[in-house]
């Protein structure tokens, strides 16, 4: 029980060092399409490098399909 009062104590100085020089932490949510726009270039680098444009196109063809279009 005790090591969990001194992690504790540990964690919020280390919070607070951060306060100190005006970072914020990161509060693990991002806006959709934010997370798009990062991911976006990387997945068209892949596709050029590794030439699966045609399992891309399969890939989007067969959910189309299990959607009913």
């Amino acid at each position: 029980m005790a090591d969990t009062a001194v992690r504790t104590m540990i964690r919020t100085q280390g919070r607070r060092a951060h306060a100190a020089f005006g970072s914020r932490p990161s509060s693990g949510t991002r806006h959709p399409l934010v997370a798009t726009a990062m991911v976006l270039p990387l997945a068209a680098l892949l596709v050029v490098v590794f030439g699966g444009w045609d399992a891309v196109v399969t890939q989007a063809s067969s959910v189309g399909v299990m959607l009913g279009r």
